[in-house]
């Protein structure tokens, strides 16, 4: 039975869409497959881990009424891939294979029952629902998820915090090292909601929303939160915990600022991180009167050193940090300029953005080197 016809693109661009979620392997065979469901001329795809889910529909030119299977996702997307550009594909359904013909080439796969595949449902729970440009969220996340923890067993710091209150967004990440902190100004005001998105939905929302002014549709509900945008729906489960008090954190009594041009930072420290120590990454700041150094050292008692000519008039202050750690924030930040405020050798330092009104904050913990 022909599942569908229509041009590669028409079935690759979907599949791209899907597959970041898809694990290659998985305890649930059918995890590892993509969700095929045909209904006249329009496709959806659907893929899940359990914790993340993504549905994107497409318009094919030929499908049958009705049909679903699911098939390994890495692999038709390999197979896609391999096609000519301008080829035609047909999917064709028999027993318990299906079928890619496109030319002269016959791809013969395992498929397993699409009505098996464990799709998650929006719960009932209305939640709070807000509207932005996809730019604007993209750029929000952006802005703070590479400060989010890897692995730590502290569950809820795997994630970013997505805070609605009022006519604010907020979202913070933090993995107990430093902090990253945005906010951005609604157009009305809505109700309060608290939810901690995991790593994985962070990572794909910022692949698949575009820069551009088109709306994304969010909801945020007591254990779920749903993007919906162009042809895409992520539905992602949250994780369940109290996310760190950040307001904390966050110095607002430093007395000691240094405007910085964002670049010239950023060039010192990587030239001066060749010689750094590759286990510890640490570089020491020294600030004196009109005059920053970069100082990094290694095991070997080699010592890389940068001087940036600056405005400062205040004590000086001899201060270690993880180098990583502040070009991560170097690096994902646009501005020209950033301020350093500084309180003494032993406590962090605040990174924000002149002009930006509060909207940016990053904080990272001192280190001793």
């Amino acid at each position: 039975m022909i599942i569908l016809k229509t041009r590669r693109e028409r079935l690759l661009e979907p599949l791209q869409a899907v597959i970041g979620i898809v694990e290659r392997r998985h305890t649930l065979p059918i995890l590892s497959n993509v969700l095929i469901e045909s209904s006249g001329h329009e496709l959806s795809l659907t893929a899940t881990d359990l914790e993340v889910q993504i549905r994107t529909t497409a318009q094919i030119d030929e499908g049958a009424e009705k049909q679903s299977v699911t098939i390994s996702a890495r692999k038709l997307y390999d197979i896609l891939r391999s096609l000519p550009g301008e080829a035609s594909v047909a999917l064709e359904s028999k027993d318990s294979k299906l079928t890619v013909k496109a030319g002269k080439s016959r791809f013969s796969l395992q498929t397993l029952a699409g009505q098996d595949f464990p799709t998650v449902a929006a719960t009932d729970d209305a939640g709070i629902e807000l509207t932005l440009p996809q730019k604007t969220l993209k750029a929000l996340l952006e802005r703070v998820q590479y400060a989010m923890a890897q692995q730590d067993v502290r569950y809820y710091l795997n994630g970013t915090l997505f805070k609605v209150s009022g006519s604010e967004l907020t979202l913070v990440a933090t993995d107990g090292h430093r902090l990253s902190y945005t906010a951005e100004k609604l157009s009305r005001e809505y109700g309060h909601a608290e939810v901690i998105l995991p790593r994985k939905s962070v990572s794909e929302l910022i692949k698949l929303l575009a820069a551009s002014d088109d709306p994304v549709k969010v909801t945020l509900r007591a254990n779920q939160a749903q993007f919906v945008f162009g042809s895409i729906d992520l539905l992602s489960k949250v994780i369940d915990g109290k996310f760190p008090d950040y307001t904390r954190v966050i110095p607002t009594a430093y007395s000691k600022h240094l405007d910085l041009q964002r670049l010239d930072l950023l060039q010192a420290l990587q030239r001066a991180a060749i010689l750094s120590n590759d286990k510890i990454r640490g570089v020491r700041l020294l600030l004196s009167k009109n005059n920053l150094a970069v100082v990094c050292t290694n095991n070997e008692q080699e010592e890389a050193q940068e001087d940036l000519d600056v405005t400062y008039g205040q004590e000086a202050i001899d201060i270690g940090f993880n180098l990583t750690y502040l070009m991560d924030v170097l690096n994902h930040l646009t501005s020209d300029t950033i301020q350093c405020s500084f309180g003494d050798a032993n406590s962090s330092v605040l990174i924000t953005v002149p002009g930006s009104e509060d909207r940016f904050k990053y904080v990272v913990m001192p280190m001793r080197i």
